[in-house]
This record gives structure tokens, sequence and C-alpha cells, in this order.
């Protein structure tokens, strides 16, 4: 016969009707244990005749009120902890994040509904038996923003940032806190949390997770002129419905906890080039600069860095002549390596990191924040580049070398660009303000580069993406990798005219970004166009 496993046994001692009896027996024998051990110091003193310590009876006493004062406060706080805690935001969260007990009261509430933009249930909670599990309709398309909610392994994502409010009650709230503290204290069945509406959209979300067919990559779409989140999805991903301690091993190869849209961090490749252009559009460059087919670097001791035109050529045994002299927009457009290399060694290091700093590089960011959980992302990062290496400032210019960023971060920053320059701080809860984040550029600056990302479609390397569907401006990467082959990019925003919807989408080993990524983008801004989104 399998013997009984403590913490269940336990947990079926205290979840009985006998425990409260049982409770006061135990702490009545504590006291009178507590009383007999003082007893026995008084006996032993008499015993001893320690009259040479010149020790009084009142000073004894005194130890004894001490004790006594210390042992009532013990009880006091253990009482505050089990009783009033109920009542305090703080304590449910502690309780249902590391209390795993099947008996703890914090995991009979029925949480509230998390939603989307037009109602459709995300996560929701129902009873069986004496248990209230959690439910996640769609699985794993919405794994990394709602994240899970399990007696056993704790909360993630908005149902961890969200755990006040989905529990019953926010800090303005006070009342409600009280009530719900009420149900669970009297064992109430039916205690219940309040809903969470966000910004996403399930349609939009799920036809991205299914164009991502599995690979592992990101795709991050939102509306620039107020930053709602309208997708957020990271894959491979997790099924919230089925949590277990395998999910947790850090050997899996495909990594399914990590978020890849908002805590991945990949080289952007060319559409890091949209930083470099806007850094020229900034400082008024209006001139040209030499692109020929052999390259450019900055010394002779380094690999020189070319435009894949040249490779091109070679693989298939020509000789390609170079771009000679370009301009900003028909860099852009051309996706020149050497030109931006150039470009970003000839304005130096402490402007590239000014430009950097600008578009909030090696910050967090928030997606929703309330006083018991925050839910952030992280922004683009690198380290600092020395003053004496030029090749890893044209390296970083180009979006090479030590940069790193997220696709939330990139998504980000070409919604700045559509919405006249000011990045509106992203956010995934409907009932959250707008808040102006920062402003990465000037408007008539992020007029300019925005027309030049239009030709990028129309022109450049997006131009497989164009003609279906709303007017498409952006810019495609492909990022070469050390690992495997180059990921996917493609960051752009519809309609060019009239910026509704910004889009990033980065995939994994992808390789060529007109090939893999934009498609991706487009399908889903061409279905958001069906649906409505971009008016």
């Amino acid at each position: 016969m399998t013997p009984p496993d403590p913490p269940q046994l336990f947990g079926a001692i205290v979840g009985s009707d006998a425990w409260p009896i049982l409770r006061i027996g135990l702490q009545g024998a504590f006291f009178l244990t507590l009383v007999y051990l003082i007893k026995l110091g008084f006996d032993l003193r008499g015993l001893m005749e320690l009259r040479h310590l010149g020790r009084s009876k009142r000073s004894f006493h005194i130890f004894f009120i001490a004790l006594t004062i210390l042992f009532s406060c013990v009880l006091l706080y253990q009482a505050t902890w089990q009783l009033t805690g109920l009542f305090r935001p703080q304590f449910l969260a502690f309780m249902q994040a590391y209390d795993r007990r099947q008996f703890n009261p914090a995991h009979r509430i029925r949480r509230g509904r998390i939603l989307d933009r037009r109602g459709e249930v995300l996560a929701f909670s129902e009873r069986r038996g004496d248990q209230v599990l959690r439910r996640y309709p769609y699985g794993p398309a919405f794994a990394h923003v709602v994240g899970y909610s399990d007696a056993k392994f704790g909360t993630s994502g908005l149902e961890a940032a969200a755990n006040a409010h989905l529990n019953g009650a926010t800090v303005d709230s006070l009342p409600a806190w009280g009530e719900l503290g009420h149900r669970l204290l009297t064992r109430d069945r039916n205690p219940r949390g309040q809903d969470l509406a966000l910004t996403l959209d399930t349609e939009l979300q799920l036809l991205a997770a299914q164009r991502l067919d599995g690979k592992r990559g990101a795709v991050v779409l939102l509306d620039p002129r107020d930053g709602a989140v309208r997708v957020l999805v990271s894959t491979p991903a997790f099924d919230p419905n089925r949590i277990s301690a395998g999910l947790f091993r850090t050997s899996q190869p495909e990594t399914p906890l990590l978020n890849r849209a908002t805590q991945g961090l990949y080289p952007p490749g060319s559409t890091f080039k949209i930083l470099t252009a806007a850094l020229a559009v900034e400082k008024g460059f209006k001139g040209t600069l030499p692109c020929p087919a052999d390259g450019y670097a900055t010394s002779s001791r380094y690999r020189k860095i070319r435009d894949h035109e040249y490779y091109a050529a070679r693989r298939s045994g020509r000789v390609w002549k170079g771009h000679g002299n370009l301009g900003l927009a028909t860099a852009l457009v051309k996706s020149s390596n050497v030109f931006f290399a150039q470009l970003g060694v000839g304005y130096g290091h402490a402007a590239f990191s000014r430009n950097l700093e600008r578009f909030r590089f090696n910050r967090r960011i928030d997606l929703y924040r309330s006083p018991y959980g925050a839910w952030t992302m992280n922004t683009g990062r690198i380290p600092e580049i020395a003053t004496s290496d030029q090749y890893g400032l044209a390296q970083a210019s180009i979006g090479q070398g030590k940069i790193l960023v997220t696709p939330a971060h990139m998504a980000l920053i070409v919604a700045a660009v559509a919405n006249r320059g000011l990045a509106m701080g992203p956010r995934l809860v409907a009932t959250d303000p707008p808040i102006r984040l920062a402003r990465f550029m000037s408007a008539a600056g992020a007029r300019r580069l925005a027309g030049m990302l239009r030709k990028v479609v129309t022109q450049g390397t997006g131009r497989s993406i164009d003609g279906e569907g709303p007017p498409i401006a952006g810019k495609t990467g492909t990022a070469q990798n050390p690992q495997g082959a180059a990921h996917s990019w493609f960051v752009g925003f519809a309609p060019a005219n009239r910026p509704a919807l910004a889009v990033a989408v980065m995939v994994e080993h992808g390789g060529y970004g007109s090939k893999t990524a934009a498609p991706i983008a487009r399908d889903l801004l061409v279905r958001a166009h069906a649906l409505g989104t971009l008016q």
C-alpha cells in the first residue's frame, strides 16, 4: 500500500471541518508548553540558589513579562497573516504564487475572464468538484501574453501581472477586497474576480500563429496612434491547459517558455538601417556616397563590408560593377550595406550613441503595470562601442556586429516613424489610457523617412508584397547569424499614407526577409484591412 503524501495528508487535515477546533487545541498546547518551560526555569533557579549573582525577583519577573508579550505578538502576527491577510492583495498574490497546497483558500477564487478587444474569451475559470481550474480556449496561440495560472506552478504573463485585478479587486476598491476576504473565510464556493479586457485581436493573433507554422519566431502588430497591441505571438509556444514539470527543463532546444516577441534578442540586419537613416535625416543629409563593388572597410585588417549584389554576382560567375554614388533614399531602397556602413562611421560614435538613446535602447518598457505586478518588454541591447573601434561602428550601422533587438522594439520603432516621430507607449489592457512614450524623430524627419520606406516596398527589396491590399511601407532584413541560416525580418506599417497598424515579423533561420517575413506581414495587414482595423 502506497503511503500517503505528507503535504496532501496535511492539506486534507487542514481542509476538514475539524481543523478550527484542532488548531485551537494546538495553539493551546503550544502555550501550555511554554508556561511549563518558564515554570521549569523558576524551579531550576530555586535549586541552584545562585544568590551570588545578585538577581532580584523583580528582574526575573520582567523577563517573564517580556517573554509573554513576545509570545502574544507572535500569536497576533499569526492571526493577522491568516485572517486579515485575506483582505490584502499582496497576501492573496503571495498565496497563489507560492502556496501550492490544494487546500489553500486562494485557489478557490474563480478568477475573472481575460477577453480580447471584441469580447472573445481567452481565459476563464471553471469549478471541478472542490477545485477551480483555469481554462484557455485557444491553447498555445495566446500562451506568452496571457500566460497561465496553475495551483502547482504559479502564474505567468498577464495572469501574474494582473493577479490582483483578476482575483477580484484593485487597490482603489477596498470594499471589494473585504467582500472577497469574507467569502474565503466563510468558505464561500463562489468567490469571483474581475474580467480583464485586452487590446489583442483574436483573429489576427490566430493568423499570425498559423503563418509562423511552428517556426521559431515572433510577430508584433500595434496601432501607432495609441499604442494598442493587436498581435503578440511567439513560437514555439506551450499549452497553458497542460502545465507540467517538463516544460521548465532548460535543456529544451525549442525554449517554449521564451517570449521571443518581447524578450528574444536578435541581430536586426537591414531593418536597423531605418535607425541609421533616421540619424541622417535628422542631421539633414542630402548628398551621396560612393558604393563601389569591392565594398568598404575601415582598415585593411578587416574583411570588407559588401552589398548582397556582389555575392549574388560571384555565385553566378558574373562581375558586378557596383552601385556607384547613392543618395539616402536610393541606398535604403537598394539596402546598400556599403552606403550605411560609411554613413554610420561618418557621423561617429557619439552621434550613434545619442541616436540609440533617442530610440530607447538598453531599456525596459511597460506593457502593463499595476501596484502588484508589471509586464514589460526588452528593447534593443548594444554594449558601448570603443571610440577606437571604427569597424564595430560600421557593422552596427547596418544591424550586425554587437547590436541586438527584440521584435517588439522594432515594431515600436517603425510605429513611431508611422506616427510622425512620436512613440506611443505599447499597451495590452484596453482600459489603460494611451500615453506618450517619447519623441523618436521630428515630425518632418519622420514624414521624409516614411516616404523612403514606401519606396522600399514599391521599388526595392519589398516589391514582392506590393499591390495586394492596403499600400505598405517597410523594410526587409536578412540578419547574418553565426549559429546557422540568417534570420528573416520585415518591419513596416499600413496604409502608407495614413498608418493605422505597424508590424514586426522575425523568423529564426528564415533566410531572406523578402521571402519569409515580408509575406507574413502582408497577410496580416491584408486581413486587418478586411476586418476594418485599418480605419
